[in-house]
């Protein structure tokens, strides 16, 4: 939608009767407020409507009172309410006088200032991305911790656990189901319908498939896109993921690693810049036909690796999937069709527009506005400051790292192996992510602080595992 006239059309020919704002909170879930279609005025649109920021995770209590400005771009028909609903992302003002001003730790404010911040530095006007959104889909999910009980249980009618079954033959192999057909295929329908929502959404996909965890791991992945349409396009696929498994009897989850020894489940992150229309990236005489630009910006990526993580994998169930063994990256190295680095240029994307590179390691536990700004932050830093990787060290690697030799292995930069160890990194590096007013102090000095209490919160909780190993000691 362009205009309130237009919304006024789509409302009356799609008979919609409540109009409901996605609101976006800090830890980047989507949180509502809906009021009858005929309460929508063009006067709500400059002036919003209020909510206490300080129940999102933003301000404290006695500077709370925000208001929330519908944008017309993202408004789209919620296929989930029996009453024809429609939905509208916006932004979050501080109330002031005479004028509002954006909240900057608002999710989407924050990427608007990155990409501002981008074309202000010449490098760049547009960074385009495309994340890939694997997950898994259960027929059970349920979890207990309680002071006398901790442990959770889970199934998937197709997991390689259920072969015992008697009458049961429709299960894969551990570790087997990647692209597997139908009859093993059980979900094929559910993922169809939720890509069929995702297009109506007005969120072009590439491909839906089996992915390589056998306990019930998918992938959806969508088209490249511009950076701020992308990360409300993500926030968008994953509630049509989570509803539309809901329809269909099942639950799903971005949990980065949910199933012992399974796969864990990553949303990678391919990236690309323009200027002028024109890739920044493409070189015909560049290693892997990157530029030198491409190149810096991998290297600003890979000097901030061990902040960003921070960032991009903010749960401590994020570094039970980077690990090694399950093709998730623990080096902070690049390379080419290499899926054991951290950063992975394609080998099939040929075309001088479509060049570029995929950083590995984000899981979609992050707030994908916050996630993506910092990324492209970490690869402007490191086009302004000319960070080679080469030179770095940071490769190329065309090798598989996990079949280095141990002395080899040891001279690579890691990964960090912790969220504890991430945010140790992003207290003494975030300086890259002030530049031009995009985060401000406040919101990394929060986020670091949340996930403490997180990371403080698990620590002290007793595990099942530790009763199989320490009970009878």
């Amino acid at each position: 939608m362009k205009s309130f006239k237009d919304l006024q059309d789509l409302i009356e020919m799609a008979e919609i009767q409540i109009i409901d704002f996605k609101i976006v909170d800090i830890d980047g879930k989507f949180r509502h407020v809906s009021i009858p279609a005929a309460e929508f005025s063009e006067d709500l649109l400059e002036n919003g409507i209020g909510f206490d920021a300080s129940n999102y995770g933003y301000a404290i209590v006695e500077k709370s009172d925000m208001v929330f400005i519908p944008d017309l771009e993202t408004a789209c028909v919620d296929p989930f309410c029996e009453i024809p609903t429609l939905s509208i992302g916006g932004n979050a003002m501080i109330i002031d006088h005479p004028h509002n001003r954006p909240l900057p730790q608002y999710p989407r404010n924050v990427v608007a200032a990155a990409e501002d911040y981008m074309k202000k530095t010449g490098i760049a006007d547009e960074m385009i991305i495309l994340p890939e959104f694997e997950f898994y889909l259960f027929d059970e999910a349920g979890w207990e911790v309680s002071p006398d009980r901790v442990g959770f249980g889970i199934d998937y009618e197709a997991a390689h656990w259920n072969s015992g079954v008697q009458g049961h033959g429709n299960v894969t192999g551990y570790q087997k189901a990647y692209h597997t057909d139908q009859p093993l295929d059980t979900t094929m329908d559910c993922r169809s319908q939720m890509c069929l929502y995702m297009e109506e959404a007005g969120i072009p996909i590439k491909y839906h498939h089996p992915e390589v965890g056998s306990a019930g791991q998918f992938e959806v992945e969508p088209k490249l896109g511009k950076m701020s349409a992308m990360a409300d396009a993500t926030m968008m696929i994953k509630y049509i993921i989570r509803n539309t498994a809901e329809q269909y009897g099942m639950t799903a989850t971005f949990m980065p690693k949910p199933v012992y020894k399974e796969a864990g489940s990553g949303m990678h992150v391919h990236m690309l810049l323009k200027k002028d229309g024109r890739p920044v990236f493409s070189d015909d005489n560049g290693y892997s036909h990157l530029s030198q630009t491409a190149l810096y910006f991998i290297g600003g990526l890979l000097k901030h690796i061990g902040s960003l993580c921070a960032i991009t994998n903010p749960s401590t169930n994020s570094y039970k999937r980077l690990v090694p063994g399950y093709e998730a990256p623990v080096n902070a190295v690049f390379a080419t069709s290499n899926r054991s680095a951290v950063i992975r240029i394609p080998a099939y994307a040929k075309a001088s527009d479509l060049r570029r590179f995929e950083l590995r390691n984000p899981d979609a536990t992050c707030n994908p506005y916050y996630a993506y700004a910092a990324i492209l932050m970490a690869g402007l830093d490191g086009v302004r400051n000319k960070i080679d990787p080469v030179a770095s060290g940071f490769g190329p690697y065309d090798v598989n790292l996990f079949n280095l030799p141990g002395e080899e292995k040891a001279k690579l930069k890691k990964l960090p192996k912790s969220l504890d160890e991430a945010l140790d990194a992003l207290e003494k590096d975030y300086a890259y992510l002030l530049e031009g007013g995009v985060f401000t102090e406040d919101v990394i000095k929060n986020h670091i602080a949340r996930k403490r209490l997180d990371s403080a919160q698990i620590s002290l909780t007793p595990h099942p595992a530790e009763y199989d190993k320490y009970y009878n000691c």
